[in-house]
């Protein structure tokens, strides 16, 4: 078996990384003997990987390549301070770097002025790679005017110059890198996320103690001003005469930066504005669960590909979206494009506005995020996806790389009996035909930005050619112990993936 060396924050590091690494290292694991490396002040808060995985500080890892050569070596970054050590060991101990983000000034600004602690370095650094625009630009950031011209300094030359190959979730940071450095071979794996368990808007309201009957716009994640929160409260406010019940939830960390509560009074809506703080998964997922719209607007976009955007589709919420960076790449369909323009006030409310009035649509838009997640963002899928790129770059000899189907024995039984299953459960669902949802759609004057595919086709399955779905939850199962004698399980997982994929 192949040995990776895979340095990444964990929790209770402060990055979204933290948490995709997590979810990650299981499915890796099943393919490669992974050591982490991680930060060596870090102490990991989850037990499991204390448990399952070895774990080594990253001041460790040269010496350790000296001793017994990894086969291949990753390294995750991206523009957050927890990445410093790892960025740090990357100039001596090259590998192949995982790019979460394509712009990394702010991290940049934060190594060289608290880890270095050379302010001055930071600022040469912006003259020699921009020129007279970079020292212009650095200045301001040192004198706290935190500009938005910074995003087009993005700071990742020197991570790409010791770059053994590059892995990144979008076409958005695949073109951009490879107008930097065309020779890096480079893969665009997509992001794996765990498809949350449903959870009905009543209940998660109750838990989180919100009323049922308001109308609940929500955003998730760091709070800055990037987050485009001004123009998100203007729009509140105008939709407040026709929706006397509407509350705007900001959940997530506010920046330092960004005077969140003077906003919010500027709009006037102290009693219609709430703000959590950060939150655990679990409250996460309630509140977005509770949600009737999320907003997960931003720009300029620094080319990130967002976790927790993939987190709310497959929560099947319909969902806003700049129109802007790798967020362009979505399908059509999954989300509620808003322009980065003049019009950006006027889309936030005409799609809330149509959505809020319009439940089947809302529904409709939600239920084909959730397909497009469950399909296209499986933590499987992106680990089959590293390795099969690990397998090129490194030059490793026809190294076997289990596709989803090439399942252990309990795994195919499991996933032949809820086929069995599903194929008695199959009946017509009561929805709208995609044909009528567009049709909705251009019968509303305010929707013109918004253009929303039919959901994924029906696939006919028969317990000998289950779904591909049905294979990785029989997988799953399999693992789990259970068998296809455990028929009350085997009937709500059918029923389950039968609501998913709309059969």
């Amino acid at each position: 078996m192949r040995r990776i060396a895979y340095a990444s924050p964990v929790n209770p590091a402060a990055s979204g990384i933290s948490d995709y690494s997590e979810e990650l290292l299981p499915q890796l694991a099943q393919y490669a003997e992974v050591t982490l490396y991680l930060d060596d002040r870090l102490r990991p808060s989850n037990p499991q990987l204390l448990r399952d995985v070895v774990i080594r500080p990253l001041s460790a890892l040269a010496r350790d390549q000296k001793r017994q050569p990894f086969d291949a070596i990753l390294y995750h970054i991206g523009n957050s301070p927890v990445h410093a050590q790892i960025w740090r060991t990357m100039q001596h101990v090259p590998g192949v770097v995982v790019l979460h983000e394509f712009v990394l000034h702010h991290f940049m600004l934060q190594y060289y002025a608290n880890t270095l602690g050379d302010i001055e370095l930071y600022r040469s650094e912006a003259g020699r790679c921009y020129g007279p625009e970079g020292e212009r630009i650095a200045n301001l950031m040192l004198h706290g005017r935190f500009t938005e011209a910074a995003f087009d300094l993005p700071f990742c030359e020197d991570v790409l110059a010791c770059a053994k190959g590059l892995i990144a979730h979008s076409n958005y940071v695949i073109e951009r890198v490879a107008a930097i450095r065309p020779d890096l071979p480079a893969a665009h794996v997509p992001m794996g996320v765990p498809l949350p368990a449903p959870l009905s808007r009543a209940e998660a309201r109750t838990r989180r103690g919100i009323p049922a009957d308001v109308h609940l716009l929500a955003s998730f994640g760091h709070i800055n001003p990037y987050k485009r929160i001004d123009a998100t409260l203007r729009a509140v406010r105008a939709l407040l005469p026709d929706f006397p019940q509407l509350r705007y939830l900001l959940v997530g960390s506010v920046s330092p930066s960004y005077d969140l509560q003077a906003a919010i009074a500027r709009a006037g809506l102290q009693d219609v504005v709430s703000v959590t703080g950060y939150v655990d998964r679990a409250a996460f997922e309630e509140y977005v669960a509770a949600a009737d719209i999320c907003i997960n607007l931003r720009h300029p976009t620094a080319g990130e590909t967002s976790a927790s955007l993939l987190r709310l589709l497959g929560a099947a919420r319909p969902t806003l979206v700049t129109a802007t960076g790798s967020f362009t790449e979505l399908p059509l369909g999954t989300a509620a494009q808003v322009d980065p323009d003049a019009s950006e006030q006027d889309l936030i409310q005409a799609y809330c506005r149509l959505l809020l009035g319009n439940p089947t649509l809302a529904e409709q838009i939600g239920l084909a995020a959730r397909t497009y997640v469950a399909q296209d963002h499986t933590l499987e899928g992106a680990a089959q996806g590293y390795m099969r790129f690990l397998r090129d770059c490194y030059g490793w000899d026809q190294d076997p790389i289990i596709s989803s189907n090439q399942l252990s024995r309990s795994g195919q039984n499991v996933a032949t009996a809820i086929a069995a299953w599903r194929a008695g459960l199959r009946k017509p669902i009561a929805r709208d035909s995609g044909k009528q949802v567009a049709n909705a759609i251009a019968n509303t004057s305010q929707a013109s930005h918004i253009s929303v595919s039919s959901a994924v086709p029906a696939q006919e399955e028969s317990p000998a050619h289950p779904h591909p779905l049905t294979i990785r939850v029989g997988e799953a199962l399999g693992e789990l112990g259970v068998t296809e004698r455990d028929t009350a399980l085997l009937n709500h997982a059918a029923q389950a993936i039968q609501d998913l994929v709309q059969e």
